[in-house]
């Protein structure tokens, strides 16, 4: 299979959801052709709201229409959509309304768009609500198969999704299971949990390290939360070290919820791969360079946590 962005993925199994479903709704910020709601609103002109440049009032309009019974998915980038946290709090989280949030252009990995265009707090800041399912695929399949859970999943639920091309993992067979991760490759030395394009950094960097006689084992979280508790355990049990790849900042997402699970569970030493700081304007494969989240970078940085953990922490908090 091509690579695919996420957000392209979203915008077919968006079309798919309302041709099955009648009760999927889209509404749009003026984002249309960049968050591939357009076809549905082709295709569906009276179930596709274009609401303007107007996030919050968009987001009360889905709650609104979730609570008359509708399947709303609202869509606009994802430092935009987020953005309006005190309405999303209230009329999406707090009635637990079955709205899904879908924040698109996601990380340093939009490139040459900037810090002002980039979702880089947006998983914290959703992790925070109760009720709120936040979930991050990795491949174009892995973003349909969530997509056409999301219809029928209950209470409300944000999709995070590139901009980028990401290679396809996965094959037509697959199935999303909700809050559950997946481990794609086994190993001893160190367990390395990538989500979205991180994953696959991470699982470049698991080849590296390999051949230089470091074993990874590399899972899969799409769910950010509720997390895989039992899966994250495990991993740190059987490997004794965990690092954590994503494209967000290091504070309060997927390295956040691995760390908190852990100190409860089964504290070990961890490593936050991540954006340290704001982002920047560049080639996306400059920009994760950048930033430490090539495979390279990667496999360098867990290297040195593998042969001396708290050092490698120290050097990097």
């Amino acid at each position: 299979m091509k690579p695919t962005s996420t957000r392209e993925a979203f915008g077919e199994a968006l079309v798919e959801a309302g041709a099955s479903d009648p009760r999927v709704v889209a509404l749009d910020g003026d984002v249309a052709t960049s968050v591939m709601t357009a076809e549905f609103g082709k295709r569906f002109p009276d179930r596709y709201f274009q609401l303007g440049i107007a996030e919050s009032n968009i987001v009360g309009v889905a709650a609104g229409l979730a609570m008359s019974g509708k399947v709303p998915f609202c869509a606009s980038f994802a430092c935009f959509i987020t953005g309006r946290f005190e309405t999303i709090r209230m009329s999406v989280a707090y009635n637990r309304a079955n709205v899904r949030i879908v924040g698109t252009h996601v990380g340093v990995g939009i490139g040459p768009d900037g810090h002002s265009q980039m979702g880089l707090e947006d998983v914290a800041i959703m992790r925070t609500l109760p009720n709120m399912a936040v979930i991050q695929p990795a491949t174009g399949v892995e973003t349909r198969a969530a997509t056409h859970y999301l219809v029928d999943h209950h209470g409300p639920a944000y999709l995070r999704l590139t901009r980028q091309k990401l290679p396809e993992l996965f094959g037509d067979d697959y199935e999303f299971g909700f809050g559950k991760g997946t481990v794609l490759r086994e190993g001893s030395d160190v367990a390395i949990i990538g989500s979205g394009a991180g994953l696959h950094e991470a699982l470049g960097a698991a080849e590296i390290l390999g051949s230089h006689g470091i074993s990874a084992s590399v899972a899969n979280i799409h769910t950010i939360q509720p997390l895989d508790d039992e899966l994250v355990a495990s991993l740190a049990r059987s490997c004794g070290r965990v690092v954590t790849v994503e494209d967000h900042t290091v504070v309060g997402g997927l390295g956040g919820a691995v760390t908190e699970s852990l100190s409860e569970r089964c504290p070990v030493p961890v490593l936050r791969i991540g954006v340290r700081g704001f982002g920047e304007s560049g080639d996306p494969d400059e920009l994760y360079e950048r930033f430490g989240l090539s495979a390279a970078k990667v496999a360098a940085s867990v290297a040195g946590f593998v042969q001396s953990p708290a050092e490698a922490g120290l050097a990097r908090h």
